[in-house]
């Protein structure tokens, strides 16, 4: 199966991110119009996915984000890997917020 996958310039400003990474990695660093849930909650929370079409998902460097989205390809969710993640995010200038007292590390 072929992950759709689009580059951080080509995410539009306003796009609907789902973030998957660990808590640690969302405070020390994140877009700050995403939604957190980490893939290792992803299958029991499925739940309370957003519904935009479509989901634009991001992790560290984009492997996970990856399997998060040919998971739900398979589950019917209209999901696309931002590739490079939020390394590649952070390194195109792009507004990453860390949560207050965590140090910003991407």
């Amino acid at each position: 199966m072929t992950v759709p996958t689009v580059g951080v310039a080509d995410v539009p400003a306003d796009a609907p991110l789902l973030d998957v990474r660990e808590a640690d990695e969302w405070a020390a660093g994140h877009a700050p119009t995403a939604r957190h849930l980490p893939m290792s909650e992803l299958a029991a929370r499925l739940g309370e996915l957003p519904d935009d079409d479509p989901l634009y998902v991001v992790c560290r460097s984009g492997g996970r984000s990856a399997r998060v989205v040919a998971y739900l390809a398979n589950q019917g969710y209209p999901a696309v890997n931002v590739e490079g993640g939020m390394q590649a995010w952070s390194a195109q200038g792009r507004t990453v917020v860390a949560d207050a007292g965590a140090p910003q590390i991407i």
